[in-house]
């Protein structure tokens, strides 16, 4: 056995649950204990994760080898389309991450699937937004997520004065091209979603916290405090751009006589104001009333300036 095809047995050796002592590896590849010492310092150098302690022998670190996978040419398509999408979503660190992983996935498919996904990719694009945000600001509050620290940032909301907030990260979600901050917000004893775009000055604080399992239901954007329902109407030739353009807290669109009806459930007339002026003349508020005659405010004082 050659030395190359003896690192790969090494490797596959590895597998297994526990500690294997450099004697034993001796013994079943017939070379001597230095040798093994050898070839483990040569793993480690070409970057496998390799664990060892006196007395006890090496092993790998959980993780670094996962089960052999068949993939179709379906499902690897689907899986290198999947993180084309999702690429521009995250910050370097992922994206180089999800490139190396993608790279992977492509060498281990047998040359024939290989050819055939590349074909298909060439004719199934997905060309992300660009909405990585501010990478820092991500990478910081990963760190609080995963590492259960408290931050605190100033939350400048529209028209509205700022805010100095103190929360415990929960999540961060990546809805309609928009990044949010899951969080229970001690001092108002809830959960709170949070715009990356309207935090500034975010710090991390020494303060670590216990998850609570009560606060699970954070780790998604929370809806029970959106307790404002809106119901718009449009004209049919406005479908298209509607569904191009749909509004952040958009649940339903159902069709009426006239044209369709698209149903919001917001937290705040504010909302959803600029988003309804934006349609001018098309759009036709149904209810509440309330934003009715906002918008006819704001429209007459459009007029006035």
């Amino acid at each position: 056995m050659n030395r190359t095809d003896r690192l790969f047995a090494l490797l596959l050796e590895l597998r297994g649950e526990g500690w294997t002592p450099a004697e034993d590896l001796a013994l079943t590849f017939g070379v001597s204990v230095r040798t093994v010492y050898r070839d483990m310092l040569a793993l480690g150098e070409a970057g496998v994760p390799l664990v060892s302690l006196p007395g006890k022998g090496y092993r790998l670190l959980e993780g670094y080898f996962l089960p052999p996978l068949h993939l179709t040419v379906e499902e690897a398509v689907m899986l290198t389309l999947g993180g084309d999408a999702v690429r521009g979503a995250f910050d370097a660190e992922y994206a180089q991450a999800l490139t190396s992983a993608l790279r992977k996935l492509e060498a281990a498919l047998p040359e024939g699937k290989r050819v055939e996904v590349a074909e298909l990719r060439r004719h199934l694009r997905v060309i992300p937004p660009d909405e990585s945000g501010d990478a820092e600001l991500l990478r910081r509050l990963r760190a609080a997520v995963l590492g259960r620290r408290a931050v605190t940032f100033a939350y400048h909301k529209p028209d509205a004065p700022v805010e100095t907030r103190k929360v415990y990260p929960l999540s961060l979600i990546h809805l309609h091209g928009v990044w949010l901050l899951g969080a229970f917000d001690p001092a108002r004893g809830a959960r709170r979603t949070f715009r990356l775009t309207r935090m500034a000055e975010v710090r991390l604080l020494p303060q670590t916290f216990e998850l609570d399992p009560r606060w699970r239901a954070g780790l998604a954007p929370e809806r029970e405090r959106r307790g404002v329902q809106v119901r718009l109407q449009f004209p049919h030739e406005l479908r298209r751009a509607v569904r191009e353009r749909p509004h952040f807290f958009q649940m339903a669109e159902q069709d009426v006589a006239g044209g369709f009806e698209v149903i919001l459930q917001i937290r705040d007339l504010r909302d959803v104001l600029a988003w309804v002026l934006s349609w001018g003349a098309g759009v036709r508020v149904l209810e509440p009333p309330e934003l009715r005659e906002q918008v006819r405010e704001e429209a007459r004082r459009m007029l006035l300036t």
